[in-house]
């Protein structure tokens, strides 16, 4: 069984090869366009890392929407909900 420092030690040792993996590609001067489906598609784990960290800072997310509906009006109100209804069924 592995440590917890073991554990941090590794996704460490990822973190910082996916940086670098990043950093390596954003830096080249043959890149003239920067394309993040191919950074994704090219970097081992990356996609895996971004879906990991977004589903970990929805409940951030959530709270910062909670904290903003109060200061609109209710034709935001609303709207927002008539948007939501579409992306969100019955």
């Amino acid at each position: 069984m592995t440590s917890k420092s073991e554990n941090m030690e590794k996704e460490y040792k990822n973190l910082e090869r996916l940086l670098a993996s990043t950093l390596y590609y954003l830096s080249d001067d043959e890149v003239e366009e920067i394309d993040l489906e191919y950074l994704m598609e090219h970097t081992n784990g990356l996609r895996e890392w971004w879906q990991q960290y977004r589903e970990k800072n929805k409940k951030v997310l959530e709270k910062e929407i909670q904290h903003l509906l109060p200061s609109l009006s209710l034709e935001e109100l609303e709207e927002l909900k008539a948007r939501l209804k579409k992306v969100i069924p019955d």
